[in-house]
């Protein structure tokens, strides 16, 4: 039986960045409805790394990137690589890509998620207090590892422009992080330090308690989107069994929204990035903090009661099933660095929604701002959401936002 249901704003998608808009729009009275098909903050916001990660300023695409581009795409072992059967059907993103990893595109992208990722921590120590979910944070940081001299002076450059940035690091010495976390193997190179990052101890708890919070606010519907139509007193959202009317609709369905934005009147260049994960149980944790081996391009999460393996990018699509061959990476990877990991507990795959420069779709439909735009987060939507929801609750509300919009517009393409 089709659902009947009117409401002042839908938001569709129920993830962190759908969940933390919520929050902040119920907080100032306003009448919300969220609607995904599946449980909220179970996708991609729960198989995550953890980590608010203040530093994570950089775009996927940069010139180092684009001069191995096609070994990094077409090799299976890559950090970052290409389901082949999807090729054909990436073209268009990936020249988007190779033209937004080129030097001037690079540093405009960088300093446009630099703008979004500043107060990062403090928003989300400050949405933790608000929902109950303080004591699911860590303030001990996290840590790039190089395990060679070589990467390890490399990455002086790359940490001087973050600084030029605000961000906050050190570079450290294989001494000095021998003494930071004695229960990894000792390194050639050095790692670098973001001492104000913040990590979540379970990202699945802190989403489940988001979603009871805003809950008490607002309603959940269980639902898929799939078509939006504007009509005089207001847009249609319709899908299987679903017909919902809404003064505003709020897009923030992650890798599914790239039709719903067609449909709103803006063409947007989204295409999805397959995350995996992979999880040990285990009491004691083998490090403190989340550290990443920069060249695996992975993190080691000590998240409670287990250590998370996870990272690397995959481009393939929302349809295809989860590749062995990249779960059979993580545990190698993981391997490599803790020996006597035996079989992993659990192993999962989700969907990011990917930009080719990184930079996240937030502001009005170019066709009226009775549509709003709010994805394309990439690796940092748990990280971006607090922001992301001040700036659509600004323009839900009429007042100026904190942060200049044109970066993020959907019609910058």
């Amino acid at each position: 039986m089709t659902q009947h249901l009117s409401t002042e704003i839908a938001i569709l998608g129920a993830g962190v960045v759908g969940l933390a808009i919520a929050e902040a729009l119920t907080a100032e009275g306003r009448e919300v409805m969220l609607v995904d098909p599946g449980q909220p903050g179970m996708g991609a916001s729960y198989g995550n790394a953890g980590t608010i990660a203040d530093y994570a300023m950089m775009p996927v695409g940069s010139p180092d990137v684009l001069r191995n581009l096609p070994s990094l795409l077409l090799d299976k072992n890559s950090p970052l690589a290409i389901r082949r059967a999807a090729l054909p059907s990436l073209m268009p993103w990936l020249a988007r890509f190779a033209l937004q990893s080129l030097p001037t595109a690079t540093r405009r992208n960088a300093a446009a998620i630099a703008a979004l990722v500043a107060d990062a921590c403090p928003s989300w120590l400050a949405l933790a207090d608000r929902i109950g979910g303080a004591a699911i944070m860590q303030h001990k940081g996290c840590l790039y590892l190089y395990e060679t001299a070589a990467a390890f002076k490399a990455a002086e450059a790359d940490m001087a422009f973050r600084r030029t940035h605000g961000i906050t690091v050190e570079l450290i010495s294989p001494q000095a992080l021998a003494l930071m976390e004695p229960g990894l193997p000792a390194v050639e190179g050095g790692a670098a330090f973001f001492p104000r990052a913040v990590f979540l101890s379970d990202p699945g708890l802190m989403m489940q308690t988001l979603a009871a919070h805003v809950g008490k606010r607002a309603e959940f519907v269980r639902g898929e989107a799939r078509s939006l139509m504007r009509q005089f007193d207001g847009i249609v959202v319709e899908g299987p069994n679903l017909r919902l009317r809404a003064r505003k609709v709020i897009i923030a369905a992650g890798a599914h929204s790239k039709a719903l934005a067609l449909q709103a009147g803006d063409k947007v260049p989204l295409d999805t990035e397959r995350g995996y994960h992979v999880e040990w149980d285990m009491a004691a944790p083998r490090l403190t903090r989340p550290a990443c081996p920069t060249s695996r391009g992975f993190y080691l999460c000590p998240m409670s009661g287990r250590l998370r393996v996870a990272g690397t990018v995959e481009l393939g699509g929302l349809t295809a099933l989860a590749s062995p061959h990249r779960i059979k990476k993580l545990v190698e990877g993981a391997r490599a660095i803790f020996p006597d990991l035996g079989e992993p507990d659990r192993e999962w795959m989700g969907f990011r929604p990917s930009m080719p420069e990184s930079v996240p779709v937030i502001g009005p439909s170019g066709s009226g701002a009775d549509i709003i735009h709010a994805y394309g987060h990439g690796h940092i939507g748990l990280t971006l959401a607090p922001i992301t929801a001040r700036l659509v609750a600004d323009l839900v509300a009429g007042r100026p936002a904190e942060l200049d919009l044109t970066p993020y517009l959907p019609g910058r393409f």
